[in-house]
């Protein structure tokens, strides 16, 4: 943890961020919701190199997410632009298991002081939703104390999948591989029930090189916090590597069509799953659905093509995409496209 400034210093007037980017509308925004400066223990970057950093990423947003404080808040005023949303958050550290509180007001700290035994996790949620926070399970299995989330993911808005875990030379790992499957595992039932958890990766950054690897890209109505959280919310969302990589993945049944984190109304026509990918050299795209990985088929040499494949509501209740490296490394991963 870094120590306290020189006291002889008088503070810096806090100056807190937009919650939006004026002028920015509809479309597709890339950002990382889990970053972190020299004020979380771990951390080595400032305010000013992780803003930069950001930009150099290619990144359109990011959440500040300190562990179980808000000092840094009133820091990314002047570094926001137009260029840049800074959302604030927090990492809550338990002392079983991490969460993020995304979107929460400027100062507010959420409470960290129990573990799963305590039966507190509910009230520290609802307190974030009240301020129309996002509440995310942040690295389910991450390999060290308290980092392994024992809490159930129906007590969050979404789940990391993905988590660059201090790591930029290996940003998939077999942690990321277990949580992948445990969210997997569930999403066929939470479909069915109605409630579902979408998946988000972020990296985690604590160190320089870290930022945006991976990265969450959000379809919102606008640059803006709300609409940002929003788009998560619904699901509306897919996780890339880096910016290199680009997918568009869409299911049409006759003449309806349904994209990531929508519901198709399929009725008896057949439905034709199509993914567009670049960024990928010899990557392989496979297709999942309730009855897990139905398809898979390679990407030409240079990373770039469109692959489809058929289906049905009565064979699928949904679909979603991976796309992978020839190693079995992950490049991109969807949400899933819901048939009905």
């Amino acid at each position: 943890m870094i120590t306290s400034a020189d006291t002889s210093e008088p503070a810096a007037e806090p100056e807190f961020p937009p919650r939006r980017v004026a002028g920015r509308a509809r479309g597709w925004y890339r950002g990382d919701l889990h970053v972190h400066t020299r004020r979380s223990h771990g951390g080595e970057l400032t305010p000013e190199q992780v803003a930069a950093a950001a930009r150099a990423a290619g990144l359109d947003f990011i959440a500040i997410t300190e562990h179980n404080t808000a000092d840094t808040h009133g820091a990314w005023g002047s570094l926001a632009g137009d260029d840049l949303l800074v959302v604030l958050g927090q990492e809550v550290v338990t002392t079983t298991g991490h969460w993020l509180a995304v979107g929460i007001d400027p100062g507010q700290v959420v409470d960290w002081r129990y573990g799963v035994r305590d039966d507190l996790i509910d009230r520290a949620v609802d307190g974030v939703h009240e301020t129309g926070g996002l509440c995310v399970a942040a690295h389910p299995h991450a390999p060290y104390p308290s980092g392994v989330l024992m809490y159930p993911f129906r007590r969050f808005d979404a789940v990391e999948v993905w988590n660059g875990l201090w790591r930029s030379d290996l940003p998939w790992n077999a942690d990321n591989e277990a949580a992948l499957a445990e969210w997997g595992r569930g999403l066929a039932a939470g479909i069915h029930r109605g409630r579902w958890r979408p998946a988000v990766g972020n990296s985690d950054a604590h160190q320089a090189g870290q930022l945006g690897t991976p990265q969450t890209v959000v379809l919102a109505d606008g640059l803006g916090t709300d609409a940002l959280l929003a788009g998560i919310r619904a699901g509306r969302c897919w996780i890339a590597e880096s910016a290199e990589v680009q997918v568009s993945f869409t299911v049409r049944a006759g003449d309806r069509r349904a994209g990531v984190g929508e519901r198709l109304t399929a009725g008896e026509a057949p439905c034709v799953a199509r993914v567009e990918v670049t960024g990928v050299p010899e990557g392989v795209v496979g297709f999942h659905t309730d009855r897990g990985r139905v398809h898979r088929e390679p990407l030409p040499g240079d990373g770039t093509g469109i692959v489809r494949w058929r289906t049905s509501r009565e064979e699928s209740a949904f679909v979603r995409v991976e796309v992978r490296h020839p190693s079995g490394r992950m490049a991109a991963l969807t949400n899933p496209v819901i048939l009905s």
